[in-house]
Formats: C-alpha cells, structure tokens, sequence
C-alpha cells in the first residue's frame, strides 16, 4: 500500500539500521511543522519517554481513552512486520486512505523546498519524516487525542515538537550512552527534556539519583511532578491462565492512589511487577488529565492493550503443533532481558520440560551481560543473527556465551537458526524463547508467515 512512501523515505538516513552522531536537533521539524499548518497542535496529546516500558505505557494510556469513547492515535517504534504498525488507532490500522493521502502530502511539500531553505542546510532524517507522516495521518483521521512515544532520548527527539497534557517517563537505565551520555543521571536529562512548562508528569519508580535530576527539571519549568510510588501503590500481583487457554498466562494486579475513586483491579496480557507500575504511570497520567474518566473505563482499557514482541505469548504455534507455546520478546539491553527473564522463569521453568532459547543481537549491545540472564535456564540455545539489517558480532556473541558455559549451536544464517529452533522445540514438546532483537523477531514472524 505504502511501498511508494517507504521507496522514498529510504533515501533518507534511518538512525535504526545506521546509527550516527550529532544528527538530533529540532529546528528542522519546527520549519517543516510550519510549513504544513502546524499538524503537531492539531490533537490534544500525551508524550511518553523513557529507556523502555513507554511502549506499554503509550498502549495502556490509549488504550483507557479509547475505552472512555474517544478516538485516539498512538505513534510508536519499532515496527515488526508493517511500517504502519507506527502510526496507528487504539483499535487498529487506520484507514488505507489515510495513509496514503497523507503520505503524497509530506512528499508533495518536502519536494517543493529547495534544499538551501532547510535550517543550516541539513539534510532530513527519516525518523523526522515518519514523524511528521504520523502527525499529518493524525490530523487527516481527526483523532481526538494523540500518544506520543519518543523515539530517542527525548529532549532532541523529533516528537519533542508535540505540546502535551501529561508528560510519562518510564524507567531509566544506560542505553544508547554513546548518543544520550554514559550515566544514568546524563541520560535522565535528556529523557526529562520532554518535560514542558506548567505541564504536569508523571514518572515510574526511579532511583534517588535519577528523581532528582527529574525533580530540578520539573522544579526548573514549574512542571506538576508525580512519582507515581509516591502516588500509587502496587500489590496483589499474580498470574493465572488466560481465559480458553492452558498454555497463556495473564497478570492481575490492585492499584490504590488518592487520585482514583477506588481500589483498580487490573488484569494485563502485559507481565511483570514493571508492567503493573506501567499500569499505574498510564492510569494516573489520565486521571490528571481527565479526573472523571472512570474507573471501569481504566480496568478495560488497560485490560484491552496487548503488544507485539513484549513477552507475545504465542500458543499454538503455526506449523509446530508439538511446541506449546513461544514467547517473543525483543528485550535487547540486559536489564530488559533480566526482567524477562524473571517472567519467564516463573511461568515457564517450573516445568517438566526444560525450554530453549533462539538468541540474536545487534552489535552495539552488552551480550555478555545478557548470556549471563540465560544460565541454567535452557536445555538447548540456538544462536544467529537478527536478519540482515542490523550488524552484528557473531564471534563475540559466541564468546560470550562461551565463557558462560551454555549449550548452543551458531548458525549465522538467520532463517536456518528459526527453522532449527523450531524443529528442536517441536520435538522435544518444549517451550521457545525468542529474545534479543525485534529484527530478529521480525524474521520469526515472516517465518512462520511462510
């Protein structure tokens, strides 16, 4: 539908599959949001940032609106399988003509500006292109709100153009520090550089380091500061069987805040205490903003969010039927694999049959960090690369997982490795973990696509 669109915006530098320095600043975004009649102030929006879980928050925060009646657009990243999969409603794709029609009107005004307009003469981004494809597709559906999902850090980010009512940041930890800087403090400053003037933000547990850079910046722009802890409390997380199912797991959880009428009882396809915090940054930033929305309107909205490759439980298997059930996750820093992995142990370890693990990275990230999350958890582990977009180091991945004494076979050719996988998996009626990658989940889903 889009391959015209996708054609064009790969003639421009994608940070995602070739990173490079000194290219974030947003005086590019505010001339081209001028010259398209300021789409970025079209909808009444939330922005949410954070080193990871701001894709659950963004879902779970559209996902309550949506349930309260209105009609609400999330713009997010990365994609798996459809580059619209960024840019799309709280209940599903938008229309094809949407997309197309906003798509020939970003095309038909960056066409028409000759390069030496541009500020500085510098050249577009293709993030900065897709974010302004998102704002126009907004616009043209006529949401009523809008999530915003920052791509990268966030004070340089190009949705950082939006004027939110709320303002979420989700956990912080090193990552990208060769872009966002090599402290977690340094990185919470570019993270906090979402947070706006007078307006109000609410923020996941942090340690104190970090809550005080958040708190100066707040402080500094007279911006309403929650520490959702401070707010919220989280107990009574338990998982159980998903309804028809004997091999997929749900989340139930309690959230009690002065800022809800009652006790919430949540239940999340999303799983892990840090989830459940998820939960309670999504439900408090809309009660801030929208203090009578209803309480049964958070439950099923949070209730109704499920997202593709954060622990995607798949059960059964296309073509496998002997794999109960396959997880896909694309955790790629080492706290997110931890954090996986404690899910993963508690649901799926227990087990008579010990599961196994398809693994691939990118080369820019800690791997021997993350081998040390998969000791004495796996019977087997199958390890390639994560398709051919992303570079990546198979002798260091090796290595690493060398010195932890797993269990594995290297196979650089990615389809092989899946087909592998699978085929171990079936046979021996175990468990599958995909982890490391959302390319290489991608590959996994194109798979089993066929």
């Amino acid at each position: 539908m889009l391959d015209f669109f996708t054609k064009w915006l790969d003639d421009y530098l994608n940070f995602e599959r070739a990173p490079k320095k000194n290219i974030f600043w947003l005086e590019t975004m505010r001339f081209l949001c001028e010259k398209l009649g300021h789409p970025e102030r079209t909808c009444p929006c939330f922005h949410v940032a954070g080193s990871k879980g701001k894709g659950s928050i963004s879902a779970m925060i559209a996902g309550i609106l949506a349930k309260a009646g209105y009609k609400v657009g999330i713009y997010c990243s990365p994609h798996i399988l459809d580059f619209t999969e960024r840019v799309v409603s709280a209940d599903g794709p938008l229309a094809e003509d949407i997309y197309l029609r906003s798509a020939q009107e970003l095309m038909d005004c960056v066409q028409a500006i000759p390069l030496a307009d541009f500020p500085a003469e510098r050249p577009l981004t293709w993030f900065e292109l897709v974010t302004l494809f998102a704002m126009l597709c907004f616009r043209n559906a006529g949401m009523d709100y809008v999530v915003w999902e920052v791509g990268l850090g966030g004070r340089l980010d190009a949705t950082n153009v939006v004027e939110p009512l709320c303002c979420c940041i989700g956990p912080i930890e090193l990552e990208h520090t060769e872009y966002l800087g090599d402290t977690v403090e340094k990185i919470a400053a570019e993270k906090g550089g979402i947070i706006k003037p007078l307006v109000p933000v609410v923020i996941f547990p942090q340690t104190a380091k970090v809550r005080g850079v958040f708190s100066r910046i707040a402080d500094e722009r007279q911006a309403p500061l929650l520490f959702s802890e401070d707010c919220c409390t989280v107990r009574d997380i338990s998982y159980e069987r998903a309804s028809g199912s004997e091999r997929v797991f749900g989340m139930t959880a309690a959230l009690d805040s002065p800022l809800f009428r009652r006790q919430l009882h949540i239940k999340s396809k999303l799983l892990g205490s840090f989830q459940a915090w998820n939960a309670a940054v999504a439900a408090l930033a809309v009660k801030r903003v929208l203090p009578l929305i209803d309480e049964d309107c958070i439950e099923k909205g949070i209730s109704s969010v499920s997202l593709p490759g954060r622990f995607e439980q798949l059960s059964p298997v296309s073509g496998y039927p002997d794999v109960p059930v396959m997880i896909l996750d694309g955790a790629h820093t080492a706290n997110s694999v931890r954090l996986t992995m404690e899910n993963f142990r508690t649901l799926y370890i227990n087990q008579s049959v010990r599961p196994q693990l398809l693994f691939a990275c990118a080369s820019d990230k800690d791997v021997e960090d993350m081998a040390r999350c998969f000791v004495g958890c796996f019977s087997h582990i199958s390890v390639t690369r994560p398709g051919n977009v992303k570079a990546t180091d198979l002798g260091r991945v090796e290595r690493a997982f060398q010195s932890q004494n797993l269990a594995f076979t290297l196979t650089a050719d990615c389809t092989a490795a899946i087909s592998d996988a699978l085929l171990r998996a079936d046979k021996a009626h175990s468990p599958l973990l995909v982890i490391g990658s959302f390319y290489l989940l991608a590959e996994v889903k194109k798979f089993l696509k066929g």
